[in-house]
């Protein structure tokens, strides 16, 4: 339901900014693969230098390949704010962003990695991996502005991700995954001090 704030601005034609964070923690030898996805995106969000649609087309693949592994997911969490001005949606994003970064080896190098793109990528059995989406959109997206720590409403707002690259609204994408780079290891007890938004689902 819309605040009156939310009612005023919109009568006064401004244009409604929403930024969100999502945690998504997996666990289980199985979800190594998706390692391979996520650094792809990050390959391809470097290489485009930051071009929207690129960065909307990895959050795509990334928001797909969560929702095959759906059965490893062990708990969510989610934030996110509303504004009105484009200036402190900004401001806010590259809070979180610095925020995500500072997590446990949340930032992955991709600079040595880049240099050894062609060499085959050997995939670690990781136990634990938490997901970071951060985004910005223009307009009001309820599957996003809930509580998405239950099974049904991360799904929901997952495909609600998908949605907002095809309906052309993002402003922002950031991702960042937890352990980043290959061979490093997420313990459980990592996992409760570096993620404490995190809710068993």
């Amino acid at each position: 339901m819309s605040s009156w704030r939310d009612r005023f601005n919109q009568l006064g034609g401004k244009t409604r900014f929403v930024v969100c964070r999502l945690f998504i923690h997996l666990v289980g030898e199985e979800v190594a693969p998706l390692l391979g996805v996520l650094n792809k995106a990050a390959f391809d969000a470097v290489d485009s230098e930051g071009d929207m649609t690129v960065l909307g087309e990895g959050l795509v693949e990334i928001c797909q390949s969560l929702l095959q592994y759906d059965t490893y997911w062990q708990a969510a969490g989610n934030e996110g704010d509303v504004f009105w001005d484009e200036g402190e949606a900004g401001d806010f994003v590259t809070e979180l962003f610095t925020d995500s970064a500072q997590r446990y080896r949340s930032a992955p190098d991709v600079e040595s990695m880049s240099a050894n793109r062609d060499e085959p990528l050997a995939l670690p059995a990781t136990h634990h991996l938490v997901v970071m989406l951060t985004v910005a959109f223009e307009g009001e997206v309820p599957e996003l502005e809930a509580d998405l720590a239950s099974m049904s409403a991360l799904r929901a707002g997952l495909k609600a991700l998908v949605n907002l690259h095809y309906q052309e609204t993002l402003r922002a994408v950031q991702v960042h995954f937890s352990p980043a780079r290959l061979g490093d290891e997420l313990t459980s007890d990592q996992v409760l001090v570096g993620f404490p938004e995190l809710i068993p689902l």
